[in-house]
């Protein structure tokens, strides 16, 4: 039987037998036992599923993505140790050097140095588009080596709504996939696989953990992209593994399986990214309240820039869904039921009025963390790019004046009465 969003929540990815624990078990185990050399023999061989060492496989991650799967309606998923690890992952198993990606300009700092630095040191070149660009600004981007597609539903800082659908039929006018990072909206609010997307990665560290408690990752196949249609593009997924006694993922895990088993067994194996059996199991506590936070997230995030927006010491708010957003009509058809609790707005006076508004806070942290059941508030100009002088900044497009503050669970009241006070300080 199908069952809602909000039941996915709380039940899928587990179901007790008789007389088995309610809640998942924490397998807080490094290695696991077998009574026989070939029985652990076929695990390595892949030819049995199994578990024989953390690095790669655990339980309690297991059951955790399959929930997140779920949610996202996809058909495999896998954990890692960062939401970084997973865009890593998602990019690079299927790219090599001599690759080349076309990303989404509009996207969180620290994958887009990770696709136009770290990346390009190993090879794999990278072309930026504007999200709002044209199909044919799009189309001019790909290269013969294009390998990939990667946006971000709404991105952080800019708060920018991608064109899923848009970018879909373009990478697939290519015969590449396209990787969606959906951390803000989650699948509460945005299932990008239903608008095209292939696969769907996510800070889980953000709204799905949502109390800052863990840092973590998660990748999700949409299991509906033909690996053999494009097998010349896609050598490590549709060429025999030598490493695995020349198994050939697509053909032997077939669309719904051949994508997360060469990232388990190869980079998970090679580069051990794993998420904490423990930490899985907090993030699965956060999950199950997910359905219920996002509504109150998105309810004080649209209360505080409609707010915002009538306060005279600010020059401009951004806000997906506020009427006054270029992004309006892309976030009502892709969210229509909000997107999140993150809301950013430059201050008129730059660096001096947020250096004052930001002093005179009480409830709303300053904490350069965001989607946290508590409001945290960040001014980049005096953290985290603090490096870079008025000029350098604008042209970042990160004016000194510019707020981001992440609306908690807290009374929305309660948040809008600490900015007018802080407001008033300037």
């Amino acid at each position: 039987m199908e069952t809602s969003m909000n039941t996915k929540c709380v039940q899928a990815g587990y179901t007790p037998k008789n007389g088995e624990p309610r809640q998942i078990p924490i397998i807080q185990s490094t290695t696991f036992k077998y009574d026989t050399s070939e029985g652990m023999g076929k695990l390595f061989d892949l030819e049995a599923s199994g578990y024989f060492y953390s690095r790669l496989q655990n339980p309690t991650n297991d059951l955790v993505a399959a929930k997140i799967a779920a949610l996202e309606g996809g058909a495999s998923a896998m954990l890692t140790s960062s939401g970084q690890a997973a865009n890593f992952f998602a990019i690079f198993n299927i790219c090599e050097a001599g690759s080349h990606v076309v990303a989404s300009s509009s996207i969180y700092g620290g994958t887009f140095n990770l696709i136009s630095t770290t990346l390009r040191k190993m090879g794999i070149d990278s072309t930026f588009v504007s999200p709002d660009a044209s199909d044919e600004e799009i189309d001019a981007a790909f290269q013969r080596n294009t390998r990939a597609v990667f946006g971000e539903t709404i991105a952080n800082p800019a708060l920018t709504v991608l064109d899923i659908e848009r970018f879909a039929a373009a990478a697939h006018r290519h015969g590449v996939p396209l990787i969606v990072d959906n951390t803000f909206p989650t699948p509460v609010n945005c299932r990008p696989i239903e608008w095209g997307a292939d696969i769907v990665t996510h800070s889980t560290t953000k709204y799905m953990d949502g109390h800052g408690s863990c840092v973590g990752g998660a990748i999700v196949d949409a299991g509906k992209f033909d690996w053999m249609a494009h097998a010349e593009k896609f050598p490590g997924l549709t060429e025999p593994d030598e490493s695995y006694h020349g198994i050939v993922y697509a053909e032997k895990f077939g669309m719904g399986g051949a994508f997360i088993t060469k990232a388990t067994s190869q980079l998970m194996r090679d580069l051990g990214s794993i998420q904490a059996p423990m930490h899985a199991f907090i993030l699965n506590l956060g999950l199950e309240s997910l359905h219920v936070r996002m509504p109150r997230h998105v309810e004080n995030g649209q209360a505080v820039a409609e707010f915002l927006e009538s306060c005279p010491q600010v020059e401009s708010v951004n806000y997906p869904t506020l009427k006054s957003s270029r992004y309006f009509a892309l976030a009502k058809k892709y969210l229509p039921n909000g997107g999140c609790g993150v809301v950013s707005f430059e201050l008129k006076g730059g660096r001096g009025a947020a250096e004052k508004f930001m002093s005179a806070l009480r409830i709303c942290a300053i904490e350069t963390h965001v989607a946290d059941a508590r409001t945290c508030c960040l001014n980049p100009a005096t953290s985290t790019h603090r490096q870079m002088n008025d000029e350098q900044l604008i042209a970042a497009g990160i004016p000194a004046g510019l707020i981001r503050i992440s609306c908690g669970l807290e009374d929305k009241n309660d948040i809008i009465e600490d900015l007018r006070q802080a407001l008033e300080s300037i």
